[in-house]
Parts: C-alpha cells; sequence; structure tokens
C-alpha cells in the first residue's frame, strides 16, 4: 500500500514507536448520524490526533456490542447504509487521507458478499485491516486465504478469559495488531478498568511481537493514560459514539468529539 512496504497499520505502529508514543484507535459506527457525517467524522478524527480509525459496519444483531453502539448500529441502519456504501465510503476517504482503516463488523454481511469479492473490494477501496468479532481464528481460513494476498490485515480478539492454547491461535493468525478486550462482556463506558490488564498484556507479549491495542471500555483520558502503560494503543468506542448521540447540529458534535479525542491524544503522550 501507498507504494512501500508493510502495511500502513504496521508503519503508524512502527513510526509512533521511534517517537516513544503509543496509537490513538478511534471508533465509530459508518453512517451514524449519516454517511456525509462519518466522512467529516474521519477527517476531524486524524485531526485531532487519532492513529488509526476503525470503522464499524453496521448489523442488526451486534452481539458483541453494548446498548451504545447497538443503538448507533441501528440508527446506521435505518439511514440505508450498507457494506457497498461503507466501501465506497472508504474510496472516498482515500483521496483526501491515508490514515490507515480497518472495518469491524460481523461476518454475515461479509459472507453474504462474498469472500473473494470482499477481499479484492477492501482491497481497492482502501481499506487496511478487517476485524471479525464474531469470526474465531479456528474459523477465519478462509477469509484469511483471501485477505493475505491482498495485504489487508486480519485482526483478532484477545480476552481476559483467553488461555494459552487462545493466546497461541490468535498470535499465530492476526496480522496488524492484537486487540486486547478489557473486561469480558460487551463494548461500552466502564468507571473502572480490571485491574489485571497490565499482567494480561505481559503474559500475550510472550506470544506476539504485534502491537497490543486495548479496547472495551475505555472512556476517560486518565483511563487512556493508564492503560498505554503498558499497551502499544489504546481503542475508544461508545465515548464517541455517546457524543454523537447527544442534541445538536452534526457540524457542532463533529467539534466536540475533534475536542474529546484531543484530550484523549494529550493524555497518552504525557
Amino acid at each position: 500500500m501507498d507504494g512501500d512496504t508493510g502495511s500502513r497499520i504496521e508503519r503508524v505502529f512502527c513510526e509512533l514507536k521511534k517517537r516513544g508514543e503509543k496509537a490513538l484507535i478511534t471508533f465509530i459506527t459508518a453512517g451514524d448520524p449519516g454517511l456525509e457525517e462519518t466522512k467529516r467524522l474521519i477527517l476531524e478524527l486524524e485531526r485531532a490526533g487519532a492513529d488509526i480509525i476503525e470503522l464499524g459496519v453496521p448489523f442488526s444483531d451486534p452481539m458483541a456490542d453494548g446498548p451504545t453502539i447497538q443503538a448507533s448500529s441501528e440508527r446506521a441502519i435505518r439511514n440505508g447504509t450498507t457494506l457497498p456504501k461503507v466501501l465506497s465510503l472508504v474510496r472516498e476517504i482515500r483521496q483526501k487521507s491515508n490514515i490507515p482503516i480497518v472495518l469491524f463488523g460481523y461476518y454475515n454481511p461479509v459472507f453474504t458478499y462474498g469472500l473473494e469479492r470482499f477481499a479484492r473490494d477492501v482491497k481497492r477501496a482502501g481499506v487496511d485491516g478487517i476485524l471479525v468479532v464474531d469470526l474465531p481464528p479456528e474459523e477465519a481460513g478462509e477469509l484469511k486465504r483471501v485477505l493475505k494476498p491482498q495485504g489487508v490485515d486480519l485482526i483478532f480478539l484477545l480476552t481476559p478469559t483467553s488461555n494459552t492454547r487462545r493466546l497461541r491461535v490468535v498470535t499465530e493468525n492476526a496480522s496488524g495488531f492484537v486487540y486486547y478486550v478489557s473486561v469480558t462482556g460487551v463494548t461500552g463506558v466502564r468507571k473502572r478498568l480490571s485491574g489485571s490488564i497490565k499482567d494480561q498484556i505481559k503474559r500475550a507479549r510472550r506470544y506476539t511481537h504485534l502491537p497490543i491495542g486495548v479496547g472495551f471500555g475505555i472512556s476517560t483520558p486518565q483511563q487512556a493514560r493508564k492503560v498505554c502503560r503498558w499497551a502499544d494503543g489504546v481503542i475508544v468506542g461508545s465515548a464517541i459514539i455517546n457524543i454523537l448521540a447527544e442534541n445538536g447540529s452534526p457540524s457542532v458534535l463533529v467539534k466536540r468529539v475533534g475536542t474529546f479525542v484531543r484530550q484523549i491524544k494529550e493524555a497518552i503522550k504525557k
């Protein structure tokens, strides 16, 4: 991609490591509040300091997501957001930005689209990575097979309950980075973070040289700073979606998101 070796995701983590910085990965749902607003949001997130964009593909049964992101997905579906429209949106973004984009979603839309076609079209659109939340690595062989020649990273989840076997399977099959879920359960804002994150990250590092990003429940600059003492990056989603669900014009909400993300970025630099 971009006429250079390695994926955009790999290069971003390498560049940040050279500067002694950690990655800020921000999640938004494509099509919430609308696709045009999503485009403006991505550009604003990049200006505010986001290093990687996780772009949710709305799905009617998002079982891994809490109420905040479920509601966001429902709004996006009502707005007519589909996987082809998300890919079209990424193509438009690529005319203005090279920020790495990871599609976050569920397997049903990918399977329905067709794996070979999906791999080809995400590459053409400019997508850098895929995270299919309900597709474990043991069952991801076909998707990995079609994505690998396209140079698109396949990212997997580790959880606090992952045993040694699961650690090995995830880290052997993942590329780009490993997504460590900080809590058991679904996505959503949490008042407190698990006290075991540090030890779990240290354990995961014994099995992989890939960067480790931590998400699920991180909603304040203080939480992000704490996690980044141990992780290579932090993923913030529900807290951003909550801002977008507030009253206000889309342009005002985009600015509010930008302000919040700047606060997170400043915090993880300290």
